[in-house]
């Protein structure tokens, strides 16, 4: 295991493929593929500039640079490589799952982690693809917060290093963001692949319950946290989720006339959580754009009853007691945030809080919502567009040296509107849709009703080929500044 990259230099000199970073993971994996280019030379790339923006970003916690080019190198003489949907593609994994020979630490320091002898599922599945695990990204402490921080650390914002690149994937958001590598893992049980997504001007989705295997931590936040990817392009997004479910990679849709029925609601589950300006004109101009393509857009809140939002909170609470309960956790070592997290949780679960029939009874709520209903003279409606936090980022600070009631206000009020749809297990996109004027970047949500993946990833490629995005901020851009 290696704590840090070598200095192999800013990419080195380019071989026989030319610049490799900053291309797309299907392309990349396609040039792998062919044997147009090695899949050492595309992580030695990779590696190289993770080493000259490193310093800046703090997206890693160990770069496993000699490892990496091993597994890379084995790559090159599979007999199957022809086939592998992500050869050689250099990708990143959040620190809360296991890969083999590593640890996995939850970001604390806290308990004595083990060195994992085998992978996560989701790991294997991207190793099986041909996928290299070029390092572990930073987390918050029992991925519990919305900004990505801890002792001695804080990850930063590709876009706007003075700001969170979002929690509690943002380690990997920033490694993508900043073209480290053009795919990381991460996973969402209230919002934390969709939040770094948004924060960092990048696609994400956070599969439907069941769909891609979960086992994280004690029981996966009861059932509300998911497994998934972020990435620069739906493509890619397409290709590294039918890995990870196991299932046939999405292909375009050659029926862009098929139109579909939008909901659009702007209302804040949360109280006082306001959505700024700016991200009320982004929702509107994707609403505007829908029309424009042949979708119906209607005004239509979907149900978010109060017992909703209190058993979200609820689980998130015994998540964090749950999850330091299984690692062994000595509690008197936690951050102070965490403690006082970990011990309401503990009250609530022995209080039995959590109550199973709650978030069975919204998803059946939001799936009928979904469907439309014949009696109330209220038709179905296929996706629904939605906020997705109500402004910049926050702040790239140590947040673990404030309170717990601090945290938890900034991120309740910041994003609201993420944590319902792990409730309802519902499956949720994010995607870029512009700047501020900041420059940091816009993002929208899309849910679906049970099984609606596929249809969420067909629109958000039809959106992006109208408008495509700018897939790394432009200082660590590998194409150059813009």
């Amino acid at each position: 295991m290696d704590a840090n990259p070598v200095a192999v230099g800013h990419g080195g000199p380019p071989g026989a493929g030319g610049r490799l970073v900053g291309l797309p993971a299907t392309e990349l994996a396609a040039r792998v593929r062919s044997g147009e280019v090695s899949a050492v030379e595309v992580v030695g790339q990779h590696l190289a500039h993770i080493a000259a923006v490193e310093a800046r970003v703090g997206a890693f916690r160990v770069v496993r640079t000699e490892a990496a080019l091993a597994e890379a190198a084995a790559v090159d003489v599979r007999p199957d490589r022809a086939r592998l949907p992500l050869a050689g593609v250099p990708v990143a994994v959040k620190d809360n799952v296991a890969v083999a020979g590593e640890t996995a630490t939850d970001g604390s320091g806290a308990f004595v982690p083990q060195v994992a002898v085998a992978d996560h599922p989701v790991v294997a599945r991207l190793r099986a693809a041909g996928a290299v695990v070029v390092g572990i990204t930073r987390v918050p402490e029992l991925c519990v917060f919305a900004a990505t921080d801890g002792p001695g650390t804080v990850s930063r914002n590709p876009w706007d290093t003075a700001l969170s690149p979002g929690g509690s994937s943002g380690g990997s958001a920033a490694a993508v963001a900043s073209g480290g590598v053009p795919l990381a893992h991460g996973n969402d049980g209230m919002g934390s692949l969709r939040l770094p997504a948004a924060a960092c001007g990048l696609v994400t989705m956070k599969p439907g319950s069941g769909v891609v295997t979960a086992q994280l931590g004690a029981d996966s936040w009861s059932g509300m946290a998911e497994n998934g990817v972020l990435a620069t392009s739906v493509a890619d997004l397409a290709v590294a989720h039918a890995v990870l479910a196991h299932t046939p990679a999405t292909e375009p849709r050659d029926d862009d006339d098929a139109a579909l029925t939008v909901a659009v609601s702007t209302r804040s589950p949360v109280p006082g959580a306001r959505l700024d300006a700016e991200g009320r004109a982004a929702v509107e101009a994707v609403a505007a754009r829908l029309r424009e393509l042949g979708h119906t857009v209607v005004r239509r809140d979907p149900p978010v009853p109060v017992p909703v939002a209190l058993g979200v909170v609820a689980r998130w609470l015994a998540g964090a007691d749950a999850d330091a309960e299984l690692l062994g956790v000595d509690r008197h070592a936690l951050e102070p945030r965490t403690r006082t997290h970990a011990r309401l949780g503990r009250w609530v679960r022995r209080a039995g809080v959590v109550r199973p029939a709650t978030a069975r009874a919204f998803r059946r709520q939001v799936t009928d919502w979904f469907a439309g209903s014949a009696a109330a003279a209220e038709p179905g409606v296929d996706l629904l567009l939605t906020p997705i936090v109500t402004g910049p980022p926050l702040a790239a600070r140590p947040w673990h040296e404030r309170g717990w009631l601090a945290n938890v206000t900034a991120n309740a009020r910041w994003a609201p509107w993420a944590s319902a749809w792990n409730m309802s297990g519902l499956p949720a996109l994010v995607l870029p849709v512009g700047r501020r004027a900041s420059g940091t970047p816009l993002a929208v949500q899309f849910v679906g009703p049970p099984g609606a993946e596929t249809r969420l990833l067909w629109l958000a490629a039809e959106l992006e080929r109208q408008e495509p995005w700018r897939r790394h901020a432009p200082v660590f851009d590998p194409a150059g500044p813009g």
